[in-house]
């Protein structure tokens, strides 16, 4: 496959999943939207809607690992929504480590001048932006 140029980021959870757009070109991202999520189970249609606006070339999923670098119990289902999303759409799919991301999230809207209230105003669409971004880092354009 040729390099992506356009990409999804997905900061998944059990109860919601931030999204966020990101191109090689720049090598950034930046928050789109964040999703309702049952038991980890997410709105597929509101998925493919947002693939076809977007068209993107590939997906990013973050990981969700141990600090140590092992797998968590959130690592698993990570994976399986990844796995998920390419058999359903038939796009290419890969992980990224996603530690503290949410942790950066949360300093950087603290830094705006949010304070708590995370559920009325949630990090994770913020939050698949900086695991994106962190992909595109490591995969920098050629």
């Amino acid at each position: 496959m040729s390099t992506p140029r356009l990409l999804l980021g997905f900061d998944y959870g059990t109860r919601q999943i931030g999204v966020a757009v990101g191109q090689m070109i720049t090598g950034q991202a930046r928050e789109l939207c964040t999703l309702k999520a049952r038991d980890g189970i997410p709105d597929w249609d509101r998925i493919e809607a947002l693939l076809r606006e977007w068209q993107p070339d590939a997906l990013v999923v973050g990981l969700p690992l141990n600090m140590d670098g092992s797998p968590s119990e959130m690592s698993a289902r990570a994976e399986k929504f990844a796995r998920r999303l390419n058999g359903r759409f038939n796009l290419p799919v890969h992980t990224h480590d996603e530690r503290l991301t949410t942790y950066e999230a949360k300093g950087q809207r603290l830094r705006q001048g949010q304070t708590g209230g995370y559920r009325e105003r949630p990090v994770d669409a913020l939050a698949a932006a900086l695991l994106l971004e962190g992909w595109l880092n490591e995969h920098p354009a050629p």
